[in-house]
């Protein structure tokens, strides 16, 4: 099973991602977007490092979702062990919201470039 490629938990939940020239985005409602690049995003982290899914990173993706979502984010945080080809990506926002993303390695790549 591939991607949500939607907001799966925190502001904008249940939201789906598009994308264009410009990157990724949430779509908020109808003609309405925010976008997630280094002009909306404050800080991101991507939850689900494939190099370690021993208990102690599992604990370590815990807390960084701890500190971005609360107890949401705990337990996504915790349950983040990498599916091939999913990345799911915690984005404090610059207006203080915070959405937790399930994407597809296509839309990952998008986040990471338009971030930096």
């Amino acid at each position: 099973m591939g991607a949500k490629n939607k907001v799966i938990a925190g502001d904008y939940e249940g939201k789906y991602l598009g994308q264009t020239a410009q990157g990724v985005f949430i779509s908020t409602g109808a003609f309405k977007t925010v976008y997630v690049n280094k002009d909306t995003v404050e800080a991101y982290e991507v939850m689900d490092e494939s190099k370690n899914k021993s208990a102690a990173s599992a604990v370590g993706r815990g807390l960084v979702g701890g500190f971005l979502l609360g107890p949401v984010g705990l337990l996504a945080g915790g349950l983040s062990a990498k599916t091939k080809g999913t990345y799911v990506v915690a984005i404090q926002f610059k207006d203080g919201k915070k959405s937790l993303l399930e994407v597809d390695e296509k839309k990952y790549n998008l986040i990471i470039k338009h971030c930096f």
